[in-house]
């Protein structure tokens, strides 16, 4: 991945100023709520401790990564966007927990702040059809470093997971290979302030962000290569 350097606003907490090499930097955005942008953004960042040191930023205003992260049950830090300054220099990756609903400007910001913009959709309706308007902002400022989350995911037989990822596909959009399946283990996990891997026994939560992490790693070094 390619040297990140960024001014950081204060504000909206878009952007990372660095003063180091940065191996990864990931934004989580959506345009909707009730997504898993959070979720993601944890579980990514669990992901990521396990091959370095990692920090999330929480750039959100209802501050959920925070409120996540209060019984330090975590194993990577999370901090107050605003403080991304004092805090960066000491990791090699960094997950961001962007603010909700951003605008054109905002997305903008983002895509260019960042190695790789993931953007959680569930596969329903409504979510399809909001997220294909952030594909179109994305596209009419030319970025094209995102890739598409299918989350909440419903087990078989139902196939609205299967159909949503057709419909992306078939629409030209990037799409990571894996979903995130829903599961009532994500809630118990965000209220008692761990990683889905110390609540579901089964683990097929974690092992769902686990293959996400892994095809997010192959692709950074096929660029790299």
């Amino acid at each position: 991945m390619q040297l990140r350097h960024y001014a950081y606003d204060l504000n909206s907490g878009i952007g990372i100023y660095s003063a180091r090499i940065l191996s990864m930097v990931i934004s989580v955005a959506s345009y909707k709520g009730g997504v898993g942008k959070t979720t993601t953004s944890i579980h990514l960042a669990a992901y990521f401790q396990t091959l370095a040191p990692t920090l999330l930023l929480d750039g959100d205003l209802n501050r959920s990564s925070l409120r996540w992260a209060e019984p330090g049950k975590l194993p990577f830090q999370v901090v107050d966007h605003r403080q991304a300054a004092m805090h960066i220099h000491r990791y090699q990756h960094v997950i961001v927990d962007t603010q909700a609903r951003p605008d054109e400007q905002d997305m903008k910001v983002l895509a260019g702040s960042c190695d790789l913009l993931v953007l959680p959709c569930t596969p329903d309706a409504i979510s399809l059809q909001v997220l294909g308007d952030t594909a179109a902002a994305l596209r009419k400022i030319g970025a094209s470093n995102y890739r598409i989350l299918l989350t909440v995911v419903p087990p078989r037989p139902n196939r609205d997971g299967e159909e949503a990822r057709q419909y992306l596909t078939s629409s030209g959009m990037p799409v990571f290979r894996t979903g995130i399946r829903r599961l009532v283990a994500f809630q118990r996990a965000a209220l008692e302030g761990v990683t889905v891997a110390e609540i579901d026994r089964k683990n097929l939560g974690w092992a769902d962000y686990l293959q996400a992490g892994e095809e997010i790693l192959s692709a950074s070094r096929s660029v790299a290569a």
